[in-house]
């Protein structure tokens, strides 16, 4: 094998050294449990890491590390060192993967023809005493097929063998017990007394060491393509990164542009998006006007109107005709590349159960090596004949690959299924957690309904002359325009299109200024004067108002405007409920889920939308310590609970929650405290991740009892003598191949409305 290493770029080098910093690492060869452990362990042991963690079977590792205390390069080095190959994230693996691929078919092929061959030599001597062939076998014909498989057997022991051979050589020189070690062991043993066997009479198992290195090359072969299978679905958002951008030399003037790589942008540079190409970096629009595809990222279904002053994302695909973006946010820095990293870093964190099976790999193999020990000198006292084969048939059998590969081939393809249709898990216990949980939490604005609320109505209690009716607007749309909260931008939107007959109270009225208390509403100060923007009870308790919400708008959303003596404009506002909520919501209670609904909003409206979804449970009125104490409460009484929200009010109740899952269009600091995005914003995919996470730990825990059954059926048949050599190989290969092909059984799970996705 061939070993890589790339020095670090410079924007790397040239970091803050004083605090860690983060790289991707992709880390080739990797076979079992034992090989992450001593990449690990290696890796670890260098001075300046902070983490290094490894999938084995994306075979990423997440780097943390002090560049002050040792550089990437270094880093590389070690892994190369240690056997295997190593390359930043960023580089392309294509020529390596094809390289490896290449050379483990011939390995194969060369196994597969020599032991074509030297089991027709071996045919025979399986036949004597039968004197079915005209005769015995005489002995010096049985000495020249022996002879004839010895030579056939050194190019599998001399080439195609050689990957086990340098695994278990690198694992001894490290003073640790890999998979390579036991498997090389066995097949020297097997080899070296078959030749003893050739020249010095016995019998001969050259057939048995060629099958179990044929059958060990195929397994591999078969479990690397399953793991490249597997590991695509993850790739979902890291394929629509664009790869090139047009950079705008002499902005404003178009006429020279410059082909560069995206990760060459600086922030400033202007950049022309052709029609249908993808915009490389986060961004505003300076120049022409179009509509992108934001869907992904989003999960708006409907294409986005851009013109000057309107922001792009990266990954977003401009639909109709160019534009000038001037880049706001470059690299890793992008709201794209932020996603790509909380996924990976999800495929990265390993679930109890793959600790637990790592962490016992290597004492697993020191006991089977013992047992393997014992059982040969045991049966060296009641046949010295068979006590070789039975020591090497112990070794062989008992593999722990299907144990170690058990759970993350498992996690890694429910990762990519759930990626694949608008799920996007961020940290790897949220798989673990949603198949647990007992109970889902629900907000409303923005997670039941649509979030974009649409103002109905304006009402204006106090009799305002036109300046002041003005002066109104003005400050409600300025306060509005300051926060992310649904209803804020709602009514922002709404002013937009009100005339202001004096426009120059527009440059009079200034914030000195503004505080956004999380659930209840706005506080600012203009020219001197408080204002709050909110809840009708939080605006009383700053004017002491006793106005009251009229009848007609009970059920409706309602927002104030007052000052300290007065309430002074009230708007009425209506949200929908996403499409499909009440099925989805019937659907998870089906599944045995309790549903309830916590809401910031009015009683009434709340109550409102309960009953429209059939949900019996839930709780208006509440602010955010509220919500996160209902939530802590639940959980004492055993519940395990799952939280679905989208606004900043959700923030403390998502980061109590078991798992947590905001909605793709949320507020940013829900999502950076959430486990989950649901980026397609439907409720129906957050039915089918329940049901694929039930799915995935019923595979795991198929995957675990097959495994432990395996072992203990296998293990006493080998030491009791009813297993040869290759019977092992054969089990070995064939208990791993099984786990890994259960895994991919969830790639086949699809929603209910798949058709529908394509549609839309």
């Amino acid at each position: 094998m061939s070993h890589t290493s790339i020095a670090p770029n410079s924007a790397a080098a040239s970091a803050d050294t004083d605090q860690p910093q983060t790289e991707l690492l992709s880390v080739a060869g990797i076979r079992c449990a034992a090989c992450i452990q001593l990449i690990e362990f290696r890796v670890s042991q260098l001075h300046g890491i902070d983490s290094f963690r490894i999938n084995p079977i994306s075979q990423k590792a997440q780097l943390r590390w002090y560049a002050s205390q040792i550089d990437l390069k270094q880093i590389l080095q070690a892994i190369v060192d240690v056997g295997y190959a190593a390359f930043p994230a960023n580089q392309s693996l294509s020529e390596f993967q094809s390289k490896e691929k290449n050379l483990a078919l011939w390995r194969l092929f060369v196994a597969g023809f020599a032991m074509m061959q030297v089991m027709m030599y071996a045919f025979p001597a399986y036949l004597v005493p039968v004197p079915s062939l005209d005769g015995d076998l005489t002995p010096d014909l049985d000495r020249l097929l022996k002879i004839a498989s010895l030579i056939i057997t050194l190019p599998v022991i001399g080439f195609s063998a050689i990957p086990f051979f340098k695994g278990a050589w690198r694992d001894l020189k490290y003073q640790h017990i890999g998979m390579d070690v036991p498997v090389a062991l066995g097949i020297l043993l097997t080899f070296v007394a078959s030749c003893w066997a050739t020249f010095f009479g016995g019998a001969v198992y050259f057939d048995s060491a060629i099958m179990f290195v044929f059958l060990l090359l195929g397994a591999r072969f078969i479990e690397e393509n399953v793991k490249r299978k597997t590991s695509a679905a993850l790739s979902v958002l890291t394929q629509i990164h664009p790869a090139l951008a047009q950079k705008i030399l002499a902005y404003p003037s178009l006429e020279r542009t410059q082909e560069c790589r995206t990760d060459e942008i600086a922030i400033g540079d202007y950049l022309l998006v052709p029609p249908g190409e993808q915009i490389p970096c986060d961004g505003v629009v300076v120049g022409g006007a179009s509509a992108c595809d934001e869907a992904l990222m989003t999960g708006e279904a409907h294409p986005v109107n851009k013109q000057t002053g309107s922001q792009v994302i990266a990954g977003s695909v401009n639909l109709h005709s160019a534009l000038v973006v001037q880049a706001k946010h470059v690299g890793s820095q992008t709201q794209l590349a932020s996603l790509i990293a909380m996924m990976e870093s999800a495929t990265l964190e390993k679930p109890r159960l793959v600790q637990l099976a790592d962490k016992h790999a290597s004492r697993f193999l020191l006991v089977i090596l013992f047992v393997a020990f014992v059982s040969g000198i045991v049966w060296a006292c009641i046949n010295l004949d068979r006590a070789l084969w039975i020591a090497v048939s112990v070794i062989v059998v008992t593999c722990p690959c299907a144990l170690s590969l058990a759970t993350p081939g498992v996690m890694s393809a429910a990762i990519g299924q759930l990626a694949k249709f608008g799920m996007l898990v961020t940290r790897g216990s949220a798989i673990e957690n949603l198949a647990n949980v007992t109970h889902i939490v629900f907000d409303k604005t923005g997670t039941l309904t649509f979030g974009k609320l649409k103002v109905l109505q304006v009402i204006f209690p106090a009799v305002l002359d036109s300046d002041k009716l003005a002066e109104c607007k003005i400050m409600i749309g300025m306060m509005a325009k300051m926060s992310l909260h649904p209803v804020s931008k709602a009514i922002a939107d709404y002013l937009v299109g009100e005339p202001t007959r004096q426009s120059g109270l527009q440059n009079q009225s200034k914030i000195e200024r503004q505080i956004e208390h999380t659930g209840s509403g706005i506080e600012a100060r203009f020219n001197g004067k408080l204002y709050r923007l909110g809840q009708l009870s939080y605006v009383r308790e700053l004017s002491a108002s006793d106005w009251t919400i009229p009848s007609a708008y009970q059920n409706k959303t309602v927002t104030v405007f007052g000052d300290t003596e007065q309430v002074l404009a009230c708007f009425v506002l209506e949200d929908k409920l996403r499409d499909g909520t009440v099925n989805s919501i019937a659907d998870l209670q089906s599944l045995g889920k309790k549903i309830i609904l916590l809401s910031g909003d009015r009683l009434e409206v709340v109550a409102d939308i309960a009953a429209q979804c059939h949900i019996l449970e839930y709780r208006a009125g509440l602010n955010p310590a509220q919500k996160h104490a209902y939530i802590l409460d639940l959980q004492k009484q055993g519940a395990v609970v799952a939280m679905v929200g989208d606004g900043m009010n959700d923030g403390p109740a998502l980061s109590m929650a078991n798992v947590s899952i905001a909605m793709g269009q949320g507020a940013p600091i829900s999502q950076t405290r959430s486990d989950c995005l649901l980026m397609s914003n439907r409720l129906s995919d957050l039915c089918f991740s329940i049901k694929l996470a039930n799915q995935s730990y019923r595979l795991i825990r198929q995957n675990l009892a097959w495994a432990l059954l395996y072992n203990l059926i296998a293990v006493p048949a080998a030491v009791f003598g009813f297993l040869e050599p290759w019977h092992a190989a054969l089990g070995m290969s064939v208990s791993s191949l099984l786990v890994v092909l259960n895994g991919l059984r969830l790639l086949s799970m699809e929603p209910p409305d798949y058709d529908l996705h394509l549609l839309t």
